[in-house]
């Protein structure tokens, strides 16, 4: 559908009057940015990089120079999912020029943080996060309200929910369980996929520093979203959670989950 989309809006912006073809052609930018955002959704990793690509050559075409940096932070995302530390870290690099929105900015020096969490660069993990917590502020302080939103759109504190997140990579599941559990709380109910990112990742912190009954709460209320959200990334999560549960086998409350997780894994 949105493959179908993108190209209807290309053609009518290819047939438009010069005063609205740029915006158009920035419409199915962004139609385009997202198909890539589904595709990695959906496991396949060349065709979001191809549909990146487009993006950023729509957006450019219709006069935005900015979607091309960031692109920069989903391609790093696809690496960061991959678990190559090295390049998360270098493609956000060109994301954070001092001419680049706020926002932008900020998203790639999260991006930056989890690369450095990856690699278990703890202080230059910190660093990152202190500027994505400044960039993001500032932001929404100058943020128009009618203007779209790059980004989740979600999370009450992006900056302080991807803290957790790099704590969990940097092995520091005591505080990451803390700010995990603050910062799910603050999700809306309707936010389901946003709520089992994070909320599994929370039941990982918990698993990790001991806590498997906390663990197991927390995601027997996500795991039945699982298969209908059909998400790769999450399900990258799922099989995390499963072999860290697998220490507590003989847990009540890990084996009355072992059902769940089994129909989250193989629906």
């Amino acid at each position: 559908m949105l493959t179908a989309h993108t190209r209807a809006v290309g053609e009518i912006a290819g047939r438009a009057a010069p005063v609205t073809r740029g915006r158009l052609l920035l419409l199915a930018a962004r139609y385009a940015e997202y198909a890539g955002w589904i595709a990695q959704e959906a496991g396949d990793d060349n065709s979001a990089l191809w549909w990146t690509a487009q993006a950023v050559d729509l957006a450019e075409a219709g006069g935005d120079r900015h979607l091309a940096s960031y692109a920069l932070v989903r391609r790093a995302l696809v690496a960061f999912y991959a678990g190559d530390a090295t390049r998360t870290v270098q493609l956000v690099g060109p994301a954070q020029a001092s001419g680049l929105p706020p926002r932008i900015r900020g998203l790639a020096a999260q991006r930056e943080a989890q690369g450095h969490a990856l690699a278990g660069d703890e202080e230059a993990c910190l660093r990152s996060l202190d500027r994505a917590r400044e960039l993001l502020a500032k932001a929404e302080a100058e943020a128009d309200g009618g203007a779209a939103v790059i980004g989740t759109g979600s999370l009450a504190d992006p900056a302080a929910m991807v803290t957790g997140w790099c704590l969990y990579d940097l092995g520091r599941a005591d505080r990451a369980a803390d700010v995990l559990d603050r910062e799910l709380l603050r999700i809306p109910a309707h936010a389901v996929r946003s709520r089992a990112r994070y909320g599994l990742r929370c039941a990982l912190a918990h698993a990790a520093r001991g806590e498997p009954e906390r663990a197991c709460q927390v995601a027997e209320e996500l795991l039945p979203h699982v298969a209908e959200l059909r998400s790769a990334t999450i399900r990258t999560d799922v099989e995390r959670l499963a072999r860290e549960l697998y220490r507590f086998r003989t847990s009540g409350p890990v084996r009355h989950l072992q059902p769940l997780l089994a129909s989250a894994l193989h629906p």
